[in-house]
């Protein structure tokens, strides 16, 4: 369990801080930011579920991803070196990612069928959500670029659970706008 008893440390006054396994690195190195964005997304969740409450299964789901995400940036911060750990980290694992694909099946067969793209909006979780889903693509085009960096290795189910986490959002996004029917529809040219 972690054990959090002083909050600062004042390590990390020179611009670095320390990974799960102990290296320290600048805080804008690109592992520190793909986790930090995970942590960011997480947040937006957080404030979506401020508007899910009467939505119990789809809150419930949202839980279990922000719980999830926790886990994600664990994996993140702890760098897959090739060698051997001293004890076995956290990582995302392929059920996890199996869940979020059940989950988004389940909230997607009850919406009504998309006619255009949509807008982001509609109701206050929706919004939140849309913003969250946002975040979520940030925090992939982030760890897609830390794992084609040299000597950094992202496992492939955190490449998937995030992959599909963006999609889950757009769908509980829908699923919050009355399963698609407050949907805020993308009218082309709408303006010129």
């Amino acid at each position: 369990m972690v054990k959090l008893n002083k909050i600062y440390t004042k390590t990390g006054d020179d611009g670095t801080t320390g990974l799960v396994s102990g290296p320290r690195r600048l805080k804008d190195d690109l592992r520190i930011e793909a986790y930090g964005t995970i942590d960011e997304a997480n947040s937006a969740i957080g404030l979506a579920r401020l508007y899910t409450a009467g939505l119990p299964e789809l809150d419930a789901m949202l839980m279990s991803i922000q719980n999830d995400l926790f886990d994600l940036g664990a994996d993140l911060a702890t760098p897959d070196t090739g060698e051997p750990p001293a004890y076995e980290p956290l990582r995302i694992i392929e059920t996890q990612v199996d869940r979020v694909e059940h989950d988004i099946d389940q909230l997607n067969a009850g919406l009504e069928p998309l006619k255009s793209f949509i807008l982001p909006g509609g109701s206050p979780a929706a919004a939140h959500l849309h913003l969250a889903r946002t975040i979520a693509r940030r925090a992939e085009r982030l760890m897609v670029a830390l794992a084609r960096t040299d000597g950094e290795i992202v496992g492939e189910p955190a490449m998937k659970y995030v992959n599909r986490l963006s999609d889950f959002l757009f769908v509980a996004a829908r699923h919050a706008n009355n399963r698609g029917h407050a949907d805020v529809l993308w009218v082309p040219g709408k303006n010129r």
